[in-house]
């Protein structure tokens, strides 16, 4: 049985259970309870994480994102994490997960397309910015051997019915086509298959609105 570990924010939070089921003859699948917020708490905590989890030290992969918290901007005020700091703890957050993961590929995942305006003005992404931090995380990964699932791409392709929110897509159009992708790329990486998940009967781990978040 291979060994994967999921780490995200709330779009993770998606599909880690349709993935871990589409997987579950194959691999074990691993992720935290919680959303995983900022970059700057996937640095800080993602060796409690790996305990928490259970995660052993051998495992095969570890696909990750962080973006769409560093990129939300309040009350009309710039994005939570400046670009310059983006840049500085994406390559810390992918030397850190090789530490402890040192068996494992890394995947990272870019954030995904949010649709802008909603709920309020105090509240809000900016697909500009996605963009912008999402290109910022390539450069600064690209002289790594870090496999890029460009998640932003595909969601931005969407129609709006795949979004259960402005930001989520936590319908089964939406976990279909991202959670399908994810599954897609740990396949090809580890050369493994899975099975179909029936939509029809599917739900999302059942998480609380206090630790999903926006």
């Amino acid at each position: 049985m291979k060994k994967i570990v999921l780490i995200g924010d709330s779009i993770r939070m998606g599909y880690d259970k349709y993935v871990k089921e589409a997987l579950a003859d194959v691999a074990e699948v691993y992720y935290p309870d919680e959303n995983c917020r900022f970059a700057e708490n996937v640095l800080r905590f993602a060796h409690e994480w790996k305990n928490k989890m259970g995660a052993p030290d051998d495992v095969d992969l570890v696909h990750w994102n962080a973006g769409l918290w560093d990129v939300l901007e309040l009350f009309g005020d710039e994005p939570l994490s400046t670009p310059e700091y983006y840049a500085n703890v994406i390559p810390r957050i992918d030397r850190r997960l090789r530490m402890l993961f040192p068996k494992a590929k890394i995947v990272f995942a870019t954030s995904t397309s949010a649709i802008e305006g909603a709920p309020g003005a105090d509240f809000n992404r900016h697909d500009s910015n996605i963009e912008k931090y999402n290109a910022i995380a390539v450069s600064a990964l690209k002289n790594t051997d870090t496999v890029i699932n460009d998640l932003y791409t595909l969601s931005a392709s969407l129609p709006a019915e795949a979004h259960s929110d402005f930001v989520h897509y936590y319908t089964d159009l939406g976990t279909e086509k991202i959670g399908g992708r994810v599954l897609s790329v740990l396949c090809e990486q580890l050369g493994i298959e899975a099975k179909d998940v029936r939509l029809d009967g599917f739900s999302p781990e059942k998480y609380s609105k206090d630790n999903i978040g926006f």
